[in-house]
């Protein structure tokens, strides 16, 4: 893919959201490594994601059920009311998540997909790609619930992504966008439950050949670090140290950030970060998602470890717009974005977002 000029990408900023701008400029998929694993089984499933990019920083953040939410996709963005809480992992702003699971244990990853090309425009209302992640959380109980609705929303954007689901009953579907239309791997279609940066067709015919060979890869191309992964799932022993090392054998060392695991069925989150590399969990049932309560974030690469659910504390427009200064700082092809287009950014979530359920 091509760079986009800054002045192209600063104004686009205002019209699609950052996060569209942030992936369409990257080159290729080198910078944007990402790796998901299911590790657990249908007892217990439990599913991993490593989170490579530029920046380190984040907010993990609360988001409440009864919360109403419009899209910054400027024609025809979609306006919602969640129906379920949710902790999800942002780098680009409130409502932009790249990662999340809600209160129920459906949880979506992304991950960078050269030849993704989404529908075209139609009446259906849309979201951004990252908003779409947040639509899904705050609207969808379980894979099934979204398998069955899936084309209601149209992600736009001109950032080649696709997505893996999986939620508490060990259910779980890949979800891409090729020659403008969705597909969806689930049950029968979706033998290996992993998802890299190759299209999930050839990811499973590189593992089908790898078992017939019995080699294991060793790269870190996409499609060994699916083999990879996808082989070494199964090993026996407890689901949350097994997740964590096959995340560290699919890790980019100068590239991964964050190392994710969640236990769907305990509704609990696991993670470590490149710049703390203690565990630290979330039990969701610890949290309170009521609308009335203020949404809650915690600072991911923040010291700690253990149960860091008492360390949140109330979200703040500063330190949303802190993020993305951090964010942008760090992004080569966003450094020269403009003081009133990040503040602009920042203040979307304040501005649309409310609480509209009862008191």
């Amino acid at each position: 893919m091509r760079r986009r000029s800054g002045s192209a990408a600063r104004s686009a900023l205002l019209s699609i959201g950052i996060i569209a701008i942030v992936l369409a400029a990257l080159p290729t998929t080198a910078g944007f490594a990402c790796t998901t694993i299911c590790v657990g089984d249908d007892d217990r499933p439990v599913v991993a994601y490593n989170y490579d990019f530029h920046p380190s920083e984040g907010l993990v953040l609360v988001n409440k059920r009864g919360t109403s939410r419009r899209s910054r996709v400027d024609s025809g963005g979609m306006t919602w009311t969640s129906r379920y809480g949710s902790v999800t992992f942002n780098q680009f702003g409130r409502d932009n998540p790249t990662t999340g699971m809600n209160e129920k244990g459906l949880m979506i990853s992304l991950m960078w997909l050269d030849g993704t090309e989404y529908p075209p425009s139609d009446q259906r209302p849309a979201t951004g790609i990252l908003e779409w992640i947040q639509y899904n959380l705050d609207m969808h109980a379980s894979v099934a619930d979204f398998a069955a609705s899936a084309e209601t929303v149209r992600p736009t954007s001109a950032s080649p992504i696709h997505y893996l689901f999986a939620d508490a009953t060990g259910d779980a579907a890949v979800v891409e966008f090729l020659a403008g239309r969705l597909v969806l791997h689930r049950g029968a279609t979706l033998p290996v439950r992993a998802l890299a940066n190759s299209t999930y067709a050839d990811s499973v015919r590189a593992f089908e050949a790898a078992k017939e060979s019995g080699v294991m890869p060793a790269t870190r191309g996409s499609l060994d670090r699916f083999v990879r992964g996808a082989m070494l799932a199964g090993k026996p022993g407890d689901p949350i140290a097994r997740g964590f090392a096959v995340l560290a054998s699919v890790a980019s060392p100068e590239m991964t950030r964050w190392s994710i695991v969640y236990d769907l069925s305990a509704r609990a989150i696991h993670f470590r970060t490149d710049t703390n590399p203690e565990i630290r969990r979330l039990p969701l049932a610890r949290l309170d998602f009521s609308c009335r309560a203020p949404v809650r974030m915690l600072d991911v690469t923040a010291p700690g470890s253990g149960d860091v659910t008492t360390r949140f504390v109330d979200y703040t427009r500063a330190a949303n717009r802190a993020l993305l200064e951090a964010s942008f700082r760090q992004t080569p092809f966003l450094m020269g974005s403009s003081d009133a287009e990040k503040t602009v950014a920042a203040a979307h979530p304040d501005a649309t977002s409310s609480c509209a359920a009862p008191h």
